[in-house]
């Protein structure tokens, strides 16, 4: 799930929002989506489908 991490972060910062910006569409938090950029944690597959759909 590493590299979905890394991919995540890069597609985030490609489109220059901030992790508390990518939270609100999200409606999580901005330590939800730190944890899941740094793989501390994994989406399910349901909020994977929205986070590829915010970015």
């Amino acid at each position: 799930m590493a590299s979905v991490a890394k991919h995540m972060r890069a597609l985030r910062n490609k489109r220059q929002l901030t992790q508390e910006e990518l939270g609100e569409k999200l409606f999580v938090t901005r330590q939800t989506v730190s944890n899941w950029e740094t793989a501390k944690s994994q989406p399910d597959v349901e909020t994977l489908e929205k986070i590829a759909a915010a970015l």
